[in-house]
């Protein structure tokens, strides 16, 4: 009994300390993009940015499309950290009847600096399109990614991109 406390203590801040290592191996939701479709018949450039609001888990971002003019778009949601397996969620509303979900984790256990993201999001304007993005990115440094991102819509049309992200 009187060994509770000692192991309560040590238990308490091993905790922490996995906590702790966790938040500075974590994602960055503020940066900004400039990204690449590298498909021959849409390919193109476009620029995006996301940010937190503030310290709240309220997420904002937005992509314009400097190609086509009509795909730009601004996304509001909220971000649920750590939901399991230290992945990310993220529920999202967007210009253009669309919502979605957007999920991330760092593979550092992998490779230091990998992490992979997962998109569903649907549109339920005049037609409805369906739209799964896979993505594997590799951060440089605390400032700098790369990604590849695939985009797979309605399962008959896919989209390869290349980004490159500045974390601020």
């Amino acid at each position: 009994m009187k060994h509770i406390l000692p192991i309560l203590t040590l238990t308490t801040l091993a905790a922490a300390a996995s906590a702790q290592s966790a938040g500075a191996a974590g994602l960055s939701y503020n940066r900004v993009g400039v990204n690449y479709n590298t498909d021959s018949a849409e390919n193109g450039y476009s620029v995006s940015a996301e940010a937190l609001i503030g310290s709240s888990n309220v997420w904002v971002g937005g992509s314009a499309d400097l190609d086509n003019a009509g795909a730009d778009s601004v996304s509001v949601g909220y971000l649920f950290k750590n939901v399991a397996a230290g992945i990310d969620a993220t529920v999202a509303v967007s210009s253009n009847d669309t919502y979605g979900v957007i999920l991330r984790r760092s593979l550092n256990e992998v490779v230091a600096g990998l992490e992979a993201r997962f998109v569903y999001s649907q549109s339920t304007g005049g037609n409805s399109v369906d739209t799964l993005v896979y993505e594997l990115a590799y951060n440089i440094g605390a400032k700098y990614q790369v990604a590849v991102s695939i985009a797979d819509q309605d399962g008959s049309d896919n989209e390869t991109s290349v980004s490159v992200r500045y974390n601020f």
